[in-house]
């Protein structure tokens, strides 16, 4: 019997295999939620056509407000009253200067109900808003 004096060397490799893994599953996480973040569309506020709209690319620096049929206004998926959406929209004009609101007002809501949310932003000091239209068919 053979008896081995010294122990073998253990050579230490970075593993790239786990890694790849691990990048991949990250990659699929943040696909799948930035597509689902980038769409904060009110599925039953339908908008009114243009012919010359354009659709814009989403910056960070934006927010997407609905207004319903009945005036009921609609952020990040949640109703919210007048005041509420006022505090907010202050404390983000006094963040970023320069944050821009896309107002998407249902084709049947009263012109009285976006004159409002445009004074609101207006009073917190929002200056970039943008009206939503969906294209002509």
């Amino acid at each position: 019997m053979k008896f081995r004096n010294r122990s073998e060397p253990v050579t230490v490799a970075f593993q790239i295999a786990p890694m790849v893994d691990i990048l991949l599953v990250l990659l699929c996480f943040f696909v799948v939620t930035w597509s689902m973040a980038r769409k904060e569309n009110e599925l039953d506020v339908r908008v009114p056509s243009a012919q010359a709209g354009q659709e814009s690319n989403p910056v960070v620096n934006q927010t997407v407000l609905n207004v319903k049929a009945d005036g009921s206004i609609v952020w990040d998926r949640k109703p919210i009253t007048r005041d509420a959406l006022l505090e907010r929209l202050k404390s983000l004009a006094a963040l970023f200067p320069d944050y821009a609101i896309i107002l998407r007002g249902d084709v049947k809501t009263d012109y009285d109900h976006i004159v409002q949310v445009l004074d609101t932003c207006r009073q917190a000091g929002i200056w970039n808003v943008a009206f939503a239209t969906s294209k002509s068919e």
